[in-house]
């Protein structure tokens, strides 16, 4: 009985601390990625873009999808190359593969962004 209070204690210490481990997160996200500050000047070029063409409802949740998409992506890669950069120190083709494909999501999805960002903004720059 006393073994299921301890267990019962313990999850709740874990329940309570999952938000501070997400902060605790996304700092070290924006500490040790150098790309992340170039997505969020974007990020923010587009959102004030949006309210100066005055952009649909629609047009605004596939706008902020894609934001959202690349900043995830964005963290996923950082998160493969720490754990890379901790499990193999030493150069390996397979270290280097998995660096590459987590860099070539972020690839994509910023590709991604910057066709849904030419649909949404260039008809509405050329009725300027």
């Amino acid at each position: 009985m006393e073994k299921e209070q301890e267990q019962k204690d313990w999850q709740e210490i874990k329940k309570k601390n999952r938000f501070s481990h997400a902060f605790r997160g996304l700092y070290v996200f924006w500490k040790t990625t150098r790309n992340l500050k170039i997505h969020l000047f974007i990020a923010i070029l587009v959102i004030i873009s949006g309210f100066y063409f005055t952009v649909s409802v629609y047009e605004w949740m596939i706008l902020i999808f894609t934001i959202i998409l690349v900043l995830v992506s964005e963290a996923f890669n950082t998160s493969i190359e720490i754990d890379m950069n901790l499990t193999s120190p030493k150069y390996h083709p397979h270290a280097r593969d998995t660096k590459d494909v987590a860099a070539g999501a972020v690839l994509l999805a910023s590709l991604g962004a910057v066709i849904v960002g030419l649909i949404v903004f260039i008809p509405k720059i050329f009725v300027l």
